[in-house]
């Protein structure tokens, strides 16, 4: 029961994205929406926070104890997606961007104490890789599942029903994890023997989320105003700015937010690989659904039920993961994880507009699932078993900053290519080749990840050779 509930944050974190894409068009008719650039800030929104508060949750986890943060998470959660659905009686996007940005901040909550929890619960071994690896497999679950019940709700009840239920599911979750997480890995476990307790870095947390929110919105925010409009790009100097403070601030604390000496050469090679990849799923969701939801006419239950293939691909790959983890190097997983990413982009960029599901679509969501349940799992057990005890809160948040911040990231820059390509005059090639480069632009950074991944292998493969770590 302690893992289900622990892996069930990871669901419930990539549920809380996935029932706001899948009904983006009814939330959208409901809130008076009509412009696709507010609209990608109700997945934006969501994943913006999660990315930027996820190092500050993993530091409270160190201080206040995992077990701790971990129950209130879901507490947080169940609270703001409450707020979300009577979003609909206020009938302003923006109070529904808030509470969307404050879910965020719940899943932030959750994910790296889960990570933690789990890190902490077993020694290493193939236990250990198989639960993580099953810790990933419940990214396509949550999502797709999410979408589902969003799309049920949205089409056959009301759409504020989606957030209601699932804060339901929180609350619940938030309940059960209070009595299942083991006393042994309670704060008072957690720090025996540890005689240097982390401090929290005021300083560095508020600069490093003014500035990751700010160079966030000035990316978003690019594909609705436009690049030439001054406030944009004066939003983003001023977000690129803070953050060089913040990195000098780090340098120089006493307890850092993201201690520099953490980032050796693999530790960053890891971290780019899986901001380049996720950042590239996260056009390719968005967009597929927009694809399929605008172009072919199909409506939220149709295309939800389409992506119900990734479930259990998402099992095949959590099991490859668990296998490859223990027979081959690290770096031949991350790299067949970018060869996934990439695979899955090129078969969607090129769909036809008249064209049935099996031949791409079917084939892109049968293999996107290995690009994230193997990329997922490799960062955590290479980040786990190379943080001290005391810090394992900072190592499962390295890999869920990366995450969710270069989806929310990505989807502004691909909104920018979208808006850029188009000619404005309202017919349906020019909505399609603007969908169509957006596609082209998740396809370029999963190219770009398998450039870095080759890279990767073949310089761990000549300091090291065919070596199989010990997780």
């Amino acid at each position: 029961m302690f893992i289900g509930v622990v892996v069930l944050a990871q669901f419930m974190c990539l549920a809380g994205l996935g029932q706001a894409i899948a009904p983006v068009k009814i939330i959208a008719s409901g809130l008076g929406v009509d412009n696709p650039g507010q609209e990608a800030w109700f997945s934006a929104a969501y994943s913006l926070t999660t990315g930027t508060f996820i190092l500050i949750a993993g530091r409270l986890g160190d201080i206040l104890g995992h077990k701790r943060v971990f129950v209130f998470g879901y507490l947080f959660l169940g609270i703001w997606s409450g707020f979300a659905g009577f979003s609909a009686y206020v009938g302003r996007q923006i109070f529904f961007d808030v509470c969307r940005g404050m879910q965020g901040i719940g899943s932030a909550l959750l994910a790296p104490n889960a990570l933690a929890l789990l890190g902490r619960a077993y020694p290493p071994g193939i236990k250990k890789n198989l639960t993580f690896a099953l810790f990933g497999a419940m990214a396509p679950w949550g999502f797709v599942i999410g979408a589902l019940f969003g799309a049920l709700f949205s089409q056959t009840t009301w759409w504020p029903w989606t957030f209601w239920s699932y804060g339901a599911a929180a609350f619940a979750l938030s309940a059960f994890s209070l009595l299942v997480v083991p006393k042994q890995l309670a704060k008072e476990a957690q720090f025996a023997g540890v005689t240097n307790v982390p401090g929290f870095d005021w300083t560095g947390s508020a600069l490093g989320v003014i500035g990751l929110v700010l160079v966030n919105i000035a990316f978003n925010n690019g594909p609705l105003y436009g690049w030439s409009t001054p406030h944009v790009y004066f939003v983003l100097i001023i977000g690129v700015l803070v953050l060089v403070a913040f990195l000098w601030v780090e340098r120089r604390a006493e307890s850092p937010l993201l201690p520099v000496s953490a980032f050796n050469g693999t530790v960053t090679y890891t971290m780019a690989l899986i901001g380049i990849g996720w950042g590239s799923f996260g056009i390719w969701i968005y967009y597929s659904w927009r694809f399929l939801e605008e172009f072919r006419h199909l409506s939220p239950l149709n295309v939800s039920a389409q992506f119900t293939p990734a479930l259990v691909c998402g099992l095949i790959a959590a099991g490859a993961t668990g296998f490859m983890l223990t027979h081959t190097p690290v770096s031949f997983t991350m790299l067949i994880a970018m060869l996934a990413f990439f695979a899955g982009q090129a078969i969607s960029a090129f769909m036809p507009v008249h064209q049935t599901y099996w031949p791409q679509m079917f084939v892109s969501i049968l293999i996107m699932p290995f690009g994230m349940d193997m990329s997922f799992p490799a960062a955590t057990v290479i980040l786990s078993n190379h943080m001290p005890r005391e810090h394992q809160g900072l190592a499962a948040s390295l890999v869920n900053t990366m995450v969710n911040y270069s989806i929310s990231l990505a989807l502004g820059i691909a909104g920018t290519v979208e808006v850029s390509v188009m000619a404005h005059d309202g017919t349906l090639e020019d909505a399609i080749w603007g969908v169509r480069c957006a596609f082209f632009t998740g396809l370029a950074l999963a190219g770009c990840g398998v450039l870095l991944g080759v890279s990767y292998f073949i310089k761990s493969m000549i300091k090291e050779g065919w070596k199989v770590a010990q997780h």
